[in-house]
């Protein structure tokens, strides 16, 4: 059956119950389109219905394909071809093309339908900022967003709101302007706005992350004065502050202070302090550490096996290294051919030439390699 006569038999019954279902069909037509171009097509001719409009999942789909191929012309197209429909005076229509606009990286687009929203005598609330501040922070234009948030509201006498705030902390610590964070923090609670949990873990994973310690220390403080819930993102995040300032051993109390509380350590609570022992030079406890991931119901992730590996071959492990290159391999992550290098070089210097062959030949044949191996041909293994 044709695409269009789907369409005839889904609006001819605008009544019956299962218009639904023939929409989930028409939609379903669009995830599984191969080609880009028919998906374009077909998209510009299901926004003529009023139903298909309201499927945020599906324009959000649709877009991100388009963005994933770098389609950027085409995200215009359809996105543009929005403009005809009457639902453009609809403020929460206009946002959605702003944020879509937003994820796929393209802020001007974005900012030009929040201009246009006047134009088209289509309220702009808190709602729209929001939009705006999004697709700012989704380009990366981190600068932007700091100063739409202090030109706008005045402009357009709109109140942000939490969310508005938490957006330009967001993009304040993307750009390490750490001071305008915690002022923009300070401002929140002067108006009686209580910050979220979203407010402070934005603030403890750009001062930590960041190597501001002491900062993220105050901040950290005041969440307790608050009596916010810790949870493991909170913790996690100072657990990288303490491993980046080489306090492994003040990061181990935390992880017995989390599971005290009744927060369990994930993954990256384990990185966070392998990563602190790896920063000392600290061997043995880094692989006290590796072991522990292994006893409990978590898998290492290949941040672990990039930290570990190099870190073995300086130590000399260069057994480990070779095994834990056999595990990421097994595991099929995607593994860059000069971590490979590194354990093969290794395993040579040693006359462990049978190791070296073996890994040679799993990386050659791995498809989960980044690269095709390269390896010396001095070696001659």
């Amino acid at each position: 059956m044709s695409f269009c006569r789907i369409f005839v038999r889904v609006f001819s019954t605008s009544a019956e119950s299962d218009s639904t279902p023939t929409m989930r069909s028409i939609s379903g037509h669009l995830y599984k389109d191969r080609s880009l171009k028919q998906l374009v097509q077909k998209f510009k001719k299901s926004s003529e219905f009023k139903l298909f409009r309201t499927k945020i999942s599906v324009y959000k789909h649709t877009v991100h394909r388009l963005a994933s191929a770098k389609c950027f012309n085409w995200i215009e197209e359809i996105l543009e071809h929005q403009k005809k429909y009457k639902d453009m005076s609809k403020e929460g229509f206009s946002a959605r093309l702003i944020n879509l606009y937003g994820r796929s990286g393209m802020f001007e687009h974005a900012q030009k339908v929040f201009d246009e929203m006047h134009e088209r005598k289509c309220s702009r609330t808190v709602l729209s900022l929001n939009a705006l501040l999004g697709a700012g922070l989704n380009s990366k234009k981190f600068d932007l967003v700091g100063e739409l948030f202090k030109e706008l509201p005045k402009k357009l006498s709109i109140e942000p709101d939490l969310i508005s705030y938490n957006m330009v902390i967001k993009a304040f610590c993307e750009m390490g302007s750490f001071d305008l964070a915690i002022s923009m923090l300070d401002e929140m609670e002067k108006k009686g706005m209580e910050p979220d949990l979203i407010t402070f873990k934005t603030l403890l994973h750009g001062l930590y992350g960041k190597c501001q310690f002491s900062d993220g220390e105050k901040i950290w403080d005041r969440m307790k004065k608050k009596n916010v819930v810790l949870g493991d993102r909170s913790y996690n995040a100072k657990l990288l502050g303490l491993a980046l300032e080489k306090k492994t051993k003040e990061a181990v109390e935390l992880v017995e202070e989390m599971k005290s509380k009744g927060v369990k350590p994930n993954l990256f609570s384990f990185n966070a302090v392998i990563k602190g022992f790896v920063n000392e030079g600290n061997l043995e406890e880094a692989k006290l550490w590796y072991n522990k991931i292994g006893q409990s119901s978590l898998a290492p992730d290949r941040m672990i096996f990039n930290m570990l590996i190099p870190f073995f071959c300086e130590k000399g492990e260069v057994d480990l290294a070779f095994n834990l290159c056999k595990e990421i391999l097994k595991r099929k992550f995607v593994v860059d051919v000069s971590l490979l290098q590194l354990v093969v070089d290794g395993l040579v210097k040693e006359s462990k030439m049978e190791e070296a062959n073996k890994l040679v030949e799993l990386g050659k044949f791995n498809k989960y390699a980044r690269y095709t191996p390269l390896f010396s041909n001095t070696m001659k293994v």
